[in-house]
């Protein structure tokens, strides 16, 4: 399924954006306010130029001895960010999003502008369904099988409860 498919892309509020000269405070602020937990860093054309999370504010700003009211955010904005695009394969960046430990994901057009930003636990709804549909199939084919093999059975359960246990980790 495409990014741009998903209800959740569909029906989310427009991405907050701040500018790299805006000082911490200001993301401070709008994460509190908006009770979201990053704030994509734009240009002037709404290109992403990095991104402020609640991670970035705990080890950059207040591991830093900073002062939020003074600190720009293009001095504790992380600029290597990932962006997708609504074409893209969600199985494809929830993968990507596990493997390389980032929740955040600005979405941007073919020109590189912010359209939304989705988090991690907008792709879990997704895979919720996918997990228990698989499961659901590869219990049936196993104990409809001729031998149905309790040790395939009993792994398929560690299995999943290793995955669920993995998945909220990540909250």
């Amino acid at each position: 399924m495409k990014i741009k498919d998903r209800p959740e892309f569909k029906n989310k509020a427009p991405a907050f954006a701040l500018r790299s000269d805006e000082m911490a405070s200001a993301a401070i602020k709008t994460l509190a306010e908006r009770n979201i937990g990053s704030v994509v860093i734009v240009d002037d054309d709404m290109k992403v130029r990095g991104i402020v999370t609640e991670r970035d504010l705990v080890k950059k700003l207040l591991g830093g001895g900073l002062d939020p009211k003074t600190t720009p955010l293009s001095r504790i904005m992380t600029t290597d960010v990932r962006t997708a695009h609504p074409g893209d394969q969600v199985i494809d960046w929830l993968r990507l999003m596990s493997n390389e430990r980032f929740r955040h994901l600005p979405v941007v057009d073919d020109d590189g502008r912010l359209i939304n930003i989705l988090s991690q636990g907008d792709f879990v709804s997704y895979t919720w369904p996918e997990l228990l549909l698989n499961f659901r199939e590869k219990t049936s084919e196993t104990l409809r099988g001729p031998a149905a093999p309790l040790p395939i059975l009993i792994g398929g359960i560690m299995l999943y409860t290793l995955l669920i246990i993995a998945v909220l980790r990540t909250f």
